[in-house]
């Protein structure tokens, strides 16, 4: 099973792929995170995204591609995989393909949590995150749930009017969303419910319920 989690900032989608890796026993795989161990680990692709990192760009889609493809191939990937935070375009999305199809492997859902703008704004404009551990509370905490730390901190960008300005550059875009759609992968789900629910949801959606 290889999955791909969509949603715009504030829709659960890194919860939800924690739940799912837990209750599968599947791979999660956050971007963010290979990008993170991959600098820290020197390799040569990491070397490479460390450039554009430090001069504040963002890392091409060829080296992203090139991270994936290598990570795909490591036995911890045959039980399942959830791929968090990429493709986010339709480009990203076709040469995904192209690497999965390289590796004899493709894309079996791509699941798109959604929910009203007005909610997502509330959602990520009220969040503190822990800077010990990066847990994220919608409220401030005495102590992190995660880690007991007491050093909570609001990003900067979770400021409502930044905020709206995130929701439109990062929601899944209507190409590639309809490149799932015609491929018979894309299930639609609906974030306004409770976490419990969203995941009972996504795992009916994979089991063939829902379509």
């Amino acid at each position: 099973m290889i999955l791909i989690l969509l949603g715009a900032p504030g829709t659960g989608k890194g919860t939800q792929a924690k739940l799912l890796a837990q209750k599968r026993g599947w791979l999660h795989l956050s971007t963010g995170d290979m990008l993170r161990e991959i600098v820290a680990a020197q390799t040569e692709l990491g070397k490479q995204a460390k450039s554009y990192m430090d001069a504040g760009n963002l890392v091409p889609d060829a080296i992203i591609i090139d991270m994936i493809a290598a990570r795909i191939s490591q036995p911890d990937v045959e039980a399942g995989l959830i791929l968090d935070g990429f493709p986010r375009t339709l480009p990203q999305a076709t040469a995904l393909d192209k690497a999965l199809a390289g590796a004899g492997k493709a894309v079996d859902f791509a699941v798109n949590i959604v929910a009203p703008d007005e909610e997502l704004i509330r959602r990520l404009s009220t969040r503190w995150l822990c800077n010990n551990c990066g847990h994220i509370a919608s409220v401030q905490m005495e102590k992190c749930p995660s880690c007991g730390q007491s050093d909570f901190r609001q990003r900067a960008d979770d400021q409502p009017d930044k905020v709206r300005v995130r929701l439109e550059k990062q929601k899944p875009p209507a190409d590639m969303l309809a490149r799932y759609q015609a491929a018979g992968k894309l299930c639609e789900i609906d974030g306004m419910q409770s976490i419990e629910r969203v995941t009972a949801d996504i795992l009916a959606c994979l089991e063939g319920v829902r379509t």
